[in-house]
């Protein structure tokens, strides 16, 4: 993992698949902590509120498919950068510093501004750009 000034790599473990890139579509899934250890407990609100089809549940632990196309900035820089060059069914577990986050804004009820995250992350799925239509 190219590290970025911000995004420490704390563990990892190698998918077997393609790895992704910017211009990527790709599918994850998250477990998102502040760096004290509390996590940002998002998963299971938000499953109220997906379809069915993507939710898993792993080891106990409800996990959401979540869907990004890598460079359009749809989700946070430290995510985005964690997930660029992982290989499907890889692991990656990174502390991000709050200028790759939510910076002085934070989440109101979540993360507290200048908040320093740490983010357990799956790779499920990559689609090649070619394959992603334009929206």
């Amino acid at each position: 993992m190219k590290r970025l000034s911000g995004l420490t790599l704390l563990d990892e473990r190698e998918g077997d698949g393609r790895v992704a890139q910017i211009g990527d579509r790709v599918v994850y899934n998250m477990r998102l902590y502040l760096n004290k250890g509390d996590e940002v407990s998002r998963n299971e609100t938000q499953a109220e509120h997906v379809s069915k089809e993507k939710i898993r549940i792993q080891d106990g632990v409800t996990l959401i498919d979540r869907t990004v196309t890598l460079g359009r900035r749809e989700v946070i820089a430290g995510i985005e950068n964690a997930l660029i060059g992982m290989t499907v069914n890889g692991y990656r577990k990174v502390r991000i510093s709050p200028h790759l986050a939510y910076r002085d804004r934070g989440l109101p009820e979540l993360i507290p501004p200048h908040a320093v995250l740490v983010a357990e992350i799956w790779l499920r799925v990559v689609l090649e750009a070619s394959t992603v239509r334009a929206q």
